[in-house]
């Protein structure tokens, strides 16, 4: 009887830390973390920003006339108005990434939909659009996302791959892109750190300056996340 008790206790918390964290997990609200395998499209994406440093990055994906999704938090597009608003006249996509990079677990309802709201706000103050994708601050999700989700009309972004940019130098970085990048990934880097005004992303640009020549030439198609979903070419 103990060890039957243990066993459902064991699933329970496995299901809950699929729920929270899988990259697959639709538990707490409509979500999506790839694009069909059958395109050689790639998404690149950025969390975290705007920053000063995100017009470095600009430069860098207009070079190669490459679009990207940028997943922004409230706090920095507030701070950066006129950075949040470059990204949307270069051409990229926004989303949200929530006003202030909380994590969501062991939140109320309440707390979550007005993080998703106020972040919603700023951008379309900032920039006159409305997102329709939201990507949670470190993946995590939680009870009354799916309700937040359901009012503001978003759909939850997970990731193929992480670059894991906010820890790892350069080489490292482009190093995990190009020895796993398929078809369909979403590729999730970042062009801020948390809720930093100015931080130093160089090894963030310096990758991307490396990895988006290379996967050009390997036939990729670089996409936005909303396009990427709808597989246009």
């Amino acid at each position: 009887m103990l060890a039957a008790a243990g066993g459902i206790v064991a699933s329970a918390a496995g299901l809950m830390a699929y729920g929270v964290r899988g990259r697959s997990s639709s538990i707490f609200g409509p979500s999506v973390y790839r694009g069909r395998r059958d395109a050689n499209n790639i998404a690149i994406t950025f969390d975290d920003g705007p920053t000063p440093a995100t017009l470095h990055l600009l430069d860098v994906l207009a070079r190669y006339s490459v679009k990207a999704t940028f997943f922004q938090c409230g706090i920095q597009v507030r701070r950066h108005p006129e950075i949040a608003r470059a990204v949307h006249a270069a051409g990229h996509e926004i989303g949200n990434h929530s006003a202030t990079h909380p994590l969501l677990s062991f939140r109320s309802p309440k707390f979550i939909f007005e993080e998703l709201r106020s972040a919603q706000e700023a951008i379309g103050e900032a920039v006159g659009i409305a997102p329709v994708l939201f990507r949670a601050p470190y993946g995590v999700r939680w009870f009354g996302l799916r309700e937040a989700q359901r009012k503001l009309n978003l759909l939850g972004v997970m990731w193929t791959m992480l670059g894991r940019d906010w820890a790892l130098p350069r080489v490292a970085i482009e190093r995990r892109i190009l020895g796993n990048a398929r078809g369909g990934d979403i590729i999730c880097l970042h062009d801020g750190r948390e809720t930093q005004n100015a931080p130093d992303i160089r090894n963030t640009i310096e990758a991307v300056s490396g990895v988006v020549p290379v996967l050009l030439d390997r036939g990729v198609h670089f996409k936005t996340v909303s396009e990427l979903l709808c597989q246009t070419n």
